[in-house]
């Protein structure tokens, strides 16, 4: 029995020194905990656009990013995109593909996303004229359904990423619920990115609590101090992209919501023209904080 617990010990020592809890006692973060983040690659655009896909890949390794969010194969075969992620210890578990491909080609898109071995496809901005209505509303169902069905079929889950613009006023609440609610929920989930909900005016950890079981994933970006909400365009000035603790946002109330409702994976976007600064600042702040 002495020679179990000295056993025990040494292995309860060996895993602490190699990290598996933290100063205080903690358990050290899962490898999809939002102190474990991945990195929508998207990111990285202008070195991406500038060097290559390769060198923006150089980049995620460097900041020590093992999990991506992609969009789609970037011209590339899968195959070789699939090399080039993992002769960089990188893999990635997402992708928005865009809206006319959904639209016009779903069962496409989910052999893509399949060769490309991912476990979530998805949707960032559905195409719509302004205001967005009722009718496009269900317009965009109807192509999500589907979508979420070509996806099934080959053990990949569908998702939207809410983007502002739906959160016009509808009935008791607004086409955002509409989306939800009219979609099929074994077919479509959805990624909050908390940016896009909370620069409407909407408050992100009610949408998490609202709709439990329907969120898969987020996007951990947040609005500039000052900037004022209630737009509804979906867009505002990158600028206005700061790192994670800097701006608006309560993470920490922000964060428990997502844990509580079974969010799967957390990815950092940061769409400033000073992305390589702020990211290990927002890296940071999310190994730090408590919730």
């Amino acid at each position: 029995m002495k020679t179990i617990r000295t056993a025990l010990g040494v292995a309860c020592l060996a895993a602490i020194l190699a990290g598996c809890a933290g100063p205080s006692g903690e358990a050290a973060p899962s490898d999809h905990s939002p102190a474990k983040p991945g990195l929508q690659l998207y990111s990285l655009r202008g070195l991406s656009s500038a060097k290559g896909v390769p060198a923006a890949l150089d980049q995620a390794k460097a900041f020590g990013f093992t999990t991506l969010e992609i969009g789609g194969s970037y011209t590339m075969k899968p195959a070789e995109l699939l090399a080039l992620m993992k002769d960089r210890g990188l893999k990635a578990v997402s992708s928005h593909f865009p809206w006319d491909r959904w639209k016009s080609d779903p069962d496409g898109v989910a052999a893509e996303a399949k060769a490309l071995g991912l476990e979530q496809a998805g949707c960032a901005w559905a195409n719509h004229k302004d205001p967005f209505d009722e009718a496009q509303a269900r317009e965009v169902i109807e192509v999500f359904n589907r979508a979420g069905a070509a996806t099934r079929k080959v053990g990949i889950r569908f998702f939207y990423h809410l983007h502002g613009f739906e959160f016009v006023k509808h009935g008791n609440g607004t086409l955002a619920d509409l989306l939800i609610t009219g979609s099929d929920p074994e077919l479509v989930s959805f990624q909050m990115d908390v940016l896009w909900v909370f620069f409407p005016g909407q408050d992100p950890v009610t949408w998490l609590q609202k709709y439990p079981g329907r969120w898969t994933s987020m996007h951990l970006k947040d609005l500039r101090k000052g900037v004022e909400r209630g737009a509804l365009t979906g867009k505002t000035d990158v600028r206005n992209d700061v790192p994670l603790g800097s701006g608006q946002v309560d993470w920490p109330s922000v964060l428990a919501a997502a844990k509580k409702v079974g969010v799967k994976y957390y990815f950092i976007e940061d769409e400033s023209p000073d992305v390589l600064t702020q990211i290990p600042l927002t890296l940071q702040f999310l190994r730090d904080v408590r919730y």
